[in-house]
């Protein structure tokens, strides 16, 4: 892997020793990006998670930490959000990401000048609240899990045009929130047990377990992206919760797609793995079946043949209201791998601007659910309780067709591969809030 380098390194340890521990989703080889202000503070600005605390750019730039594109890339970066900091590249995220490494390695010839301004540089995570990392002007959807459309298709079968190009819809960017809140029942239309139309709270709830890329530097309207330049454009990953109310989805989706059953509230990870953290995590794309069609020219490349995926591992648990005023821990419920999606994050972009479509810097593409192929990997409850036919027993009792109030859907994330230290993405997770009862008219 030639686009490995020394921030990769697994030998590196950091001077901040939470990050050093088996299992930290923050070690040094990750530094993923974020916004974060203190309790009590009003404005949020740049940060880096290592650890158990969040390295303040602010406060390494204020200290003269940077030099080069590094002081260029920390600049943009102390603001309240990361779009210009996506906006200038993988080249300025890598020279910041390759300085942070170097202070917070425990080896390094710096550290003594980082720990005696540690307490103003490290800003403990317990005492920090999390915003959302970017302005996201867009927000598209696809469906890249050959095992999630089979499985919820009517006929059983993959369609046509599945095989032949990423499938997507475009949802709703100003509803998209950062882990930690909660997500209200909506109302909406549905049919009744009756097969008539009623006006209510959904009464199928559901999740999907996803991973989002957010764009880096954009393409001019009317400007393809070639496949081979796609990743260029990819400056990083999160954890993705599409909230879907099912009963809604069947009943408007014909003949325009989903609608209000996707709006009603997306969450993901506070935490932006970078496109270098990853690189060590590449995996062959999905190997199609025989008698299946080749991706077309404009979306086929070397590259992504033999590394446009990720060995991700993706989880997903529920906490119920009961699991929690029992003091229990949250159920895990669903473990797949990204490896399994029949279309990699380069592919999608490229198919999203094929047509000339503008995507700027902080726009959110997803890959919809990443479900895999064995009944543990399924990644909503639509697929796991077969539409709400056979629910989900749980360790305490209970049962769940679809989710209920109060219920907490967590998801986590760890990438691993011999010679690398592993990484994580930190949490997505919300709680369940009930319908708000429906407005009556302003007098």
């Amino acid at each position: 892997m030639s686009d490995i380098n020394a921030t990769h390194d697994h030998r590196r340890r950091s001077l901040v020793q939470s990050a050093n521990h088996a299992g930290s989703d923050f070690p040094l080889q990750n530094l993923p990006l974020g916004i974060f202000r203190r309790r009590g503070e009003r404005a949020g600005r740049g940060g880096v998670a290592i650890g158990d605390r969040i390295l303040d750019l602010q406060a390494a730039k204020e200290a003269k930490l940077f030099s080069g594109l590094a002081e260029e890339a920390a600049t943009v970066a102390t603001g309240p959000r990361l779009n210009p900091l996506m906006a200038l590249g993988n080249r300025h995220a890598s020279a910041l990401r390759a300085r942070l490494c170097d202070l917070l390695d425990a080896q390094g010839p710096e550290r003594k000048r980082v720990e005696a301004q540690a307490q103003r540089l490290l800003v403990p995570m317990a005492e920090a609240e999390m915003e959302l990392p970017a302005h996201i002007g867009n927000f598209t959807d696809f469906l890249t899990s050959s095992f999630h459309s089979t499985r919820l298709s009517p006929t059983g079968k993959l369609a046509a045009n599945f095989m032949s190009m990423p499938i997507a819809y475009h949802s709703r960017a100003s509803s998209v929130r950062v882990s930690g809140g909660t997500v209200r029942r909506p109302h909406g239309q549905w049919l009744d047990d009756q097969a008539n139309a009623a006006f209510a709270p959904t009464r199928s709830l559901d999740f999907e377990l996803e991973v989002g890329a957010f764009i880096g530097p954009g393409n001019e309207l009317g400007q393809p992206v070639a496949i081979a330049d796609a990743p260029k454009h990819l400056f990083g990953y999160c954890l993705l919760n599409d909230w879907s109310a099912r009963d809604i989805q069947r009943f408007e989706s014909a003949p325009l797609g989903p609608f209000l059953a996707k709006s009603l509230s997306t969450s993901i990870s506070p935490w932006i793995v970078t496109e270098e953290a990853m690189r060590p995590f590449r995996a062959p794309a999905f190997k199609r079946e025989r008698g299946e069609p080749s991706p077309l020219p404009h979306l086929f490349s070397p590259h992504e043949r033999d590394s446009g995926g990720f060995d991700l591992v993706l989880l997903a648990y529920l906490r119920t209201k009961a699991m929690r005023e029992a003091g229990k821990g949250p159920q895990l419920i669903t473990e797949t791998n990204f490896k399994h999606m029949y279309w990699t994050f380069a592919q999608m972009l490229t198919h999203h601007a094929s047509n000339g479509c503008n995507l700027e810097a902080g726009d959110i593409i997803a890959s919809g659910t990443t479900s895999g192929p064995t009944d543990e990997s399924r990644a909503c409850l639509a697929e796991i309780t077969t539409r709400g036919r056979s629910p989900l027993g749980l360790s305490n009792g209970e049962t769940r067709a679809w989710l209920e109030d109060g219920d907490e859907v967590i998801f986590r994330a760890r990438a691993m591969r011999h010679g690398f230290v592993s990484i994580g993405f930190g949490e997505c997770r919300a709680t369940i809030a009930p319908a708000i009862p429906w407005p009556k008219a302003k007098s």
